[in-house]
């Protein structure tokens, strides 16, 4: 990612990626980071799958019995039960189930270094299954049952670090948590400058495009980055490749149309629930997100680009001197049409 001068910019390491942030007032940044750097420690105590004292771990080491939960986690509860709606079941929190049977079950850096082992496709319960009892601010999953808020919970701290980064320093915000970008106030004169490539940390040299937000949040989802090799007994024993997107209806990775999906909407978790919905879709995906008017670029597994809802297209020549393309008026992602179980109480409202 790039960015105009003079602005503030700090990176740093934070829930096993890249943290950036950049101020629009350069003096700003220090305040900046120190709002930013609250809000991902309080979102990583709340929803991190590799933290034992998570509220999350509670959660899933206590599946088949309430658990009580902060307000924190009542909210992240609550944006991935909304994506799982909003999406017709393509993005769905009980999800952790298929990824720790496929082998994730620990830090992403941990998982790569080490030996393949063996592994299973196992679909997880299904989010309406997942049970919150308002009064008490507890939740309940199934038994064998597991939640992954990844999806979500890291969109979701992008947007409210960048809200209260904003609030603080009264400068215009973008911060970037692997590529989960949000922005809050105004921006530079010249926009914020965002490379999107398949990789948060790639530099400009490798495929991508640049492009200029102002407004909303920017996400992209990808099977490339965060793959692994098992072993698979389904059919021979052989080693195969899996990534980390599963399509919830059989919990095993997806082999869709596209390798990476970036999104920009109204805010960083709309984009990255967009995304990641758009990677399960698979074909669908492109006429599903033209029709929502979401502005979205799509990479096939070949590398061939397609573009809708407004993305705008790529100089052939990025070296002429046309501007940078900007990418604006973002929608919010819609609702689903399918009616609420009603039997099933989400704890508070879309963030």
């Amino acid at each position: 990612m790039a960015a105009q001068a003079p602005v503030g910019r700090t990176e740093f390491a934070a829930l096993g990626g890249l943290a950036v942030v950049l101020t629009a007032d350069p003096g700003a940044v220090e305040q900046a980071v120190a709002a930013v750097r609250a809000e991902v420690a309080a979102i990583d105590l709340a929803c991190s799958r590799f933290r034992d004292d998570s509220e999350l771990s509670h959660v899933n080491a206590g599946a088949g019995e309430y658990v009580e939960v902060g307000p924190l986690f009542a909210e992240a509860l609550s944006a991935a039960l909304w994506a799982a709606r909003t999406t017709d079941g393509d993005v769905d929190p009980t999800c952790g189930t298929s990824v720790r049977a496929l082998g994730y079950d620990r830090d992403f850096a941990d998982l790569a270094a080490a030996p393949p082992r063996s592994a299973v496709v196992r679909a997880g319960a299904g989010w309406r299954a997942v049970d919150w009892d308002e009064g008490r601010s507890a939740v309940r999953i199934p038994a064998g049952t597991a939640l992954d808020f990844g999806a979500t919970a890291k969109a979701l701290a992008a947007d409210r670090a960048a809200g209260r980064a904003a609030t603080a320093t009264g400068s215009g915000v973008l911060v970037s948590l692997s590529g989960d970008i949000a922005v809050c106030g105004p921006a530079p004169e010249a926009g914020w400058r965002v490379r999107v490539t398949e990789d948060h940390r790639s530099g400009d040299d490798l495929p991508g495009q640049t492009v200029v937000i102002t407004e909303g949040g920017l996400a992209t989802s990808s099977t490339v980055v965060r793959a692994w090799q098992v072993w698979s007994d389904e059919t021979v024993p052989r080693r195969v490749t899996v990534h980390h997107i599963v399509d919830p209806r059989t919990g095993r990775p997806t082999d869709g149309a596209w390798r990476t999906v970036s999104v920009a909407a109204a805010t960083c978790l709309d984009a990255n629930v967009a995304a990641t919905a758009a990677i399960v879709r698979g074909h669908a995906a492109a006429r599903w997100l033209a029709g929502l008017g979401l502005p979205a670029r799509l990479v096939h597994a070949d590398g061939s680009v397609v573009t809708v809802g407004g993305w705008p297209d790529d100089p052939d020549d990025p070296d002429s001197g046309t501007p940078t393309p900007a990418v604006s008026a973002l929608p919010k992602l819609g609702v689903a049409t399918a009616p609420r179980p009603s039997a099933h109480r989400l704890p508070g409202s879309r963030p």
